[in-house]
Formats: C-alpha cells, structure tokens, sequence
C-alpha cells in the first residue's frame, strides 16, 4: 500500500467511522478501486479505526472524565451505573471476536457482493429506525446488550456499526442524543483493545507484514482529523433525525458494489 492510497483509505475511514454508512465497508471498496488488496487490510483497517477512536475521546472527553471521577467515588452513581452498561454491552462482541477471530479476518478480502448486500442491510435498518416514533428512554441494561448484539452484527463490512447500534437503540425508544452518545462511547474499550493487540503483533513482527510503518502512520493521522470533524457532524445530524438521506446512501452504493461484484 502507498503512501497516497494510505492517505485516500484513512480519509474514507475518518470520513465514514461516525456517519451510519460503514467504515469498513468503505475501506473495502476503496481497497478494491485502488488496487491495495492485501493480507494486510486487516491491520490497516485496526490502524484506523484506533485513529477514530481517539478522534471519540477527544470529542467526549468531558463526558468520559466526569464518568472516571465519579467511578473512582466507589459508589453506585449515575456514571458507575453507565459504564456497567458499556460493560454489558461488550459482552456479544467480545465472544464474537474471541470464537470468530478467522473468520472475521477472512472477510476482509475485498469481497464487494458481501459488502453491498450489507450495506442494503444498513439502509434498511436506518429506513426502519427514520420511522420510529422518537422515545424519551435512556439506556437500561437489557437494552444496552440489545444494542451490543447490533455491535457484534456490525463486524461484518458493510453493516455500519454507527449506523446499527444508534438506529437499534432508538427503535428501543432510546432518546436521540442519548443514543448517539451510548453508541459512541461503547466502542472505546473493544476498538482500543482491538487495536492495541494488533499494532503490538505488528510492532513484534513487522517482517512478516508487507504494508510499511509510513503508510500506516499516514492512514492514522487522516483517520484521526477526519474523524474528529466527523463525529462532531454526526451528534448534530443525530438530533435533527435526518438518517434517511444515509439510508438512500446506503442503498445506491450497496447495489453499486454489487453490480461491480
């Protein structure tokens, strides 16, 4: 992978990791249009997503700080009682990725029927949750592992994982801003640690990697500014209820991918 097509993918994934239209799917697309297949994507895809995961950081890091106060207090408060719902909602992917680990990685190949009937999937799923009435709930603990079941779904490319856990969690009759935060937020831990697993095997063995330490740091930094730019776009779009142009997104380029398949 180049340094340029490094830069083009991180862009992709900096641009897409919040708005409901599949980060990895995109990455997948771009990967094919710019000839970058290799054993590798995986790693690069880790590289940029840990990038966007920061970019969250930096955009709740009132909200996480305030969460790492009050839980240091040892008491059952509001914040305590919100990240034992992160927790809970890690459950589904964290089975998926132990039991699943190979057969995730051999999707990631490039596959653009797989990634355009997903994205079919995605624009129905933000159609569906368009014409739910708005709730005022916040998140309870049955619906967090309902909306971690929708994280876990979202491993395969194509199913944005935005885009399915804010929709399922507002079909739960989550409130909006309410959502899109819990959404957010409850990728930190698994992404990180995802993320941190990999650049670790990378950093032990480079050798047997052919993708280069330039283009990986390239594809980071893209990453992390667009991403940054948006979320900050996403929560507003979030409140204003406007998931319907991403459904019609969604819909042209997965049947695009196909026809291309």
């Amino acid at each position: 992978m180049s340094w340029i097509e490094a830069l083009i993918l991180g862009l992709i994934q900096g641009l897409t990791e919040f708005l409901p239209v599949s980060s990895s799917g995109h990455l997948e697309i771009g990967s094919v249009l710019l000839n970058a297949q290799s054993s590798d994507n995986l790693l690069f895809a880790v590289t940029v997503h840990f990038a966007t995961a920061l970019a969250t950081i930096l955009v709740f890091k009132a909200d996480i700080l305030t969460i790492l106060k009050d839980i240091l207090k040892f008491q059952w408060n509001e914040s305590t009682q919100f990240a034992a719902k992160i927790i809970v909602s890690m459950i589904p992917v964290f089975f998926v990725a132990i039991l699943f680990k190979d057969q995730i990685e051999a999707l990631f190949v490039g596959n653009l029927m797989l990634v355009g009937s997903m994205l079919l999937i995605t624009g129905g799923l933000l159609l569906f949750a368009h014409f739910k009435n708005d709730g005022n709930k916040s998140v309870g603990f049955i619906s967090a592992l309902v909306i971690g079941l929708a994280q876990a779904f979202a491993v395969l490319p194509g199913i944005s994982r935005s885009g399915s856990t804010i929709a399922t969690a507002l079909i739960l009759g989550v409130e909006r801003s309410k959502a899109a935060r819990f959404s957010f937020l409850m990728v930190l831990i698994p992404i990180l640690g995802a993320s941190l697993l990999e650049l670790l095997d990378y950093a032990e063995n480079p050798a047997i990697h052919s993708i280069n330490a330039g283009s990986l740091i390239i594809g980071f930094t893209a990453a992390f500014i667009f991403g940054f730019i948006a979320c900050k776009w996403m929560l507003a779009i979030v409140k204003k209820g406007k998931l319907t142009y991403f459904a019609i997104y969604c819909f042209i380029v997965g049947i695009i991918a196909i026809i291309a398949a």
